[in-house]
């Protein structure tokens, strides 16, 4: 069982990389730069799936568009100054 839970461990270290925060230390920018980690982690995902020609240019822009709307949302609802 242990062994098992290793891998998944190291499968998601693989597959959702997360590096230490180095700025500032408010909560407010440590959870927005988690978000910002995700975003730039998810429309690495959908590049390469429109690169690959698994999705269309137009859906890989639909999706990123989204995300960053969502990331915007997130930076007003923190209180992140320009």
């Amino acid at each position: 069982m242990n062994l098992h839970s290793d891998f998944l461990s190291e499968l998601c270290d693989f597959l959702y990389p997360r590096h230490p925060y180095h700025g500032q230390f408010k909560a407010d920018y440590v959870a927005f730069n988690a978000h910002l980690q995700e975003f730039s982690q998810r429309v690495n995902y959908i590049s390469n799936l429109q690169t690959g020609g698994k999705i269309s240019p137009e859906e890989a822009y639909k999706q990123i568009h989204h995300l960053w709307k969502q990331l915007k949302q997130m930076k007003k609802s923190l209180a992140i100054d320009n």
